[in-house]
């Protein structure tokens, strides 16, 4: 049962697992309180003792919500649309459904986890090819699909936990200096998305623990 307790939300600002978190919070308008966990400073502060007792996996986000804690993103994104009234985030119609969760794992399994912050710094110096790389792979499978699926947002016409991946992995995608000139449906389904409320105030520029050279208004 959902309480009156606002979620608290343990992330970083730039983490795109935790900007789906976010977006998710704001499209069904959802007050929550965040706990940065800023994933560089001190060796990372995921590491620590504290935080392992609150998600063993050691990353982010986790979430305490009803009298637990959850973490993964798109597990804590069904959560909260199954519990909390909103905006939907999954289609009622089973299609529509699949296709959501299969947009959504491909950019959550199949793209971000081989570029995300751990994986890169085991990767060394060879970093930024490497990501480019897997994103352009997972772009390259994204892209026919889309064409397939998207309306005005990702699969048709509603917003759903698809548009809220694509978003924060576009975003990482020009981080690493990906030309997304040859993925038009992702770069207009991205350039629509990031100009709704719950997208820009969620945005990594925007957060609590955003540095102040990376802050915007």
């Amino acid at each position: 049962m959902a309480t009156s307790t606002k979620p608290v939300l343990h992330g970083y600002f730039r983490s795109s697992c935790s900007w789906r978190v976010r977006i998710a919070f704001a499209l069904k308008g959802i007050e929550y309180d965040q706990v940065p966990v800023n994933l560089i400073k001190d060796g990372g502060q995921q590491y620590t003792p504290q935080y392992k007792e609150l998600n063993p996996m050691q990353q982010v986000p986790a979430v305490e919500i009803d009298g637990m804690t959850i973490s993964q993103s798109l597990t804590i994104i069904q959560y909260i649309d199954e519990t909390r009234p909103g905006t939907p985030l999954l289609p009622v119609d089973p299609k529509k459904r699949v296709q959501v969760r299969m947009i959504s794992d491909l950019i959550a399994s199949g793209i971000q986890p081989l570029q995300n912050l751990y994986v890169l710094q085991k990767i060394g110096e060879e970093k930024v090819p490497w990501a480019q790389h897997f994103i352009n792979r997972g772009f390259q499978a994204l892209e026919p699909i889309l064409k397939e699926t998207a309306g005005k947002y990702c699969v048709g016409d509603e917003i759903s936990m698809a548009d809220i991946c694509l978003v924060p992995q576009v975003y990482n995608a020009e981080r690493f200096k990906v030309d997304i000139e040859p993925y038009p449906t992702i770069k207009r389904l991205n350039a629509t998305l990031v100009e709704i409320d719950a997208f820009r105030t969620s945005h990594p520029s925007r957060q609590p623990d955003t540095p102040d050279d990376l802050r915007q208004p």
